[in-house]
């Protein structure tokens, strides 16, 4: 018999490792906050870029027209939304409102299915 000092590591399959929708949700919205964090200092930049003079704003514009670009943005509408949703259902928790099981499943779901789809319509409106 080994003692537990000298046990060899146990391999974890994260493929087959289920978190729970709102552990899914707490990760999405720490992920947001990385992409917002480096993304809205982009986005202030093209805005101010595109405030200076009428030039400027069709280069502005004409970035805008990049599949890249355009990528981007819709990243950024997810993380955004996903960020405030899933902050205001956690202000809303600390309230003691949402709180039992069912409800917080369902607000997680909410949250996750919420900021995909202002994303897609992101996707759509942008020319």
């Amino acid at each position: 018999m080994t003692s537990p000092r000298f046990r060899r590591p146990v391999f974890l399959d994260l493929t087959k490792i289920r978190m729970p929708v709102g552990a899914l949700t707490s990760i999405g919205h720490r992920i947001s906050g990385v992409v917002l964090t480096i993304g809205v200092p982009a986005v202030v930049y093209l805005l101010a870029l595109s405030l200076k003079d009428e030039q400027s704003f069709g280069h502005v514009s004409s970035l805008l027209r990049f599949v890249p670009v355009k990528a981007a943005l819709v990243i950024l509408v997810w993380a955004f939304s996903h960020h405030v949703l899933a902050g205001v259902r956690h202000l809303l928790s600390d309230f003691d409102i949402g709180s039992p099981l069912r409800s917080a499943r369902r607000s997680a779901w909410v949250v996750n299915l919420g900021g995909v789809v202002l994303a897609a319509l992101a996707a759509v409106v942008l020319p």
